[in-house]
């Protein structure tokens, strides 16, 4: 599980027009990969290509190619938090992450896991719970700072990705919109860098991923090119996007 350590991320405010990310300090990656490899044992959730709960298994197993190419399909969730000049919080996953290390990608996304409050399906609280839970996990964000109640959740998205010839990514992504200014104490663990950033910045940061200098998560990539930033134009009007029956197929 051991990954080598790559080379010190390349300031954004170096490519132009995107302002620095915030570095977070060099850790001990044999310490992270311990870590990170004792939240493989957490439990996700399983689900048929409905959304519809159908077990449980290990996070370990949910991110496995091949299990992944038998159709094991887990819920999940991507948080998109805008601070109030309507900037949105990236991340950079940290190197040492078990899918898609180093790519930059929105807020926080992670998955609720099988236990009774992250399972509850009533307007989503169980997803927008799990959202509080790695809120604080990932980025230090105080709970009571985001309640779940707070959370707009738009839509779900299906997708599947590779990650490398082992692990990869097979998930109905629940959406979730935050317009909130957050206390934000990041884990370095979880996360190389972060910054928040205008829709101009965010643009020049997908043509620098088209063209092959950053990389960026597959769900990330598939959501910004296909709604981001419709949603983004009517941050103040979101109702008009609900949409709680569908599940997009990407």
């Amino acid at each position: 599980m051991r990954r080598r350590r790559g080379r010190s991320p390349q300031p954004l405010g170096a490519w132009g027009q995107i302002r620095p990310f915030v570095t977070m300090p060099e850790i001990n990656f044999d310490k992270l990969d311990k870590e990170q490899v004792q939240l493989l044992s957490e439990m996700c959730i399983l689900i048929d290509e409905n959304d519809n709960k159908i077990g449980a298994d290990t996070k370990k197993n949910c991110h496995l190619n091949e299990n992944i190419d038998k159709g094991l399909l887990h819920r999940a969730f991507s948080v998109f938090l805008f601070n109030d000049e309507n900037k949105l919080l990236l991340q950079q996953r940290s190197d040492a992450k078990i899918t898609f290390p180093g790519c930059f990608t929105n807020s926080c996304c992670s998955h609720p896991l099988s236990n009774p409050g992250e399972l509850e399906e009533n307007d989503a609280i169980g997803v927008r719970r799990a959202a509080q839970r790695r809120l604080k996990a990932e980025l230090g964000i105080p709970m009571e700072e985001v309640l779940p109640e707070e959370f707009t959740y738009l839509t779900r998205m299906y997708y599947k990705a590779q990650s490398d010839g082992i692990w990869g990514e097979h998930e109905i992504d629940y959406i979730l919109f935050l317009k909130k200014n957050v206390t934000l104490n990041p884990d370095p663990n979880e996360i190389k860098s972060y910054s928040y950033v205008s829709k101009e910045e965010l643009k020049e940061l997908l043509k620098k991923a088209a063209n092959g200098e950053v990389k960026l998560t597959p769900w990330f990539k598939i959501i910004s090119e296909a709604f981001l930033f419709k949603w983004w134009d009517n941050l103040n009007h979101l109702s008009q996007f609900i949409d709680h029956d569908k599940i997009h197929r990407m």
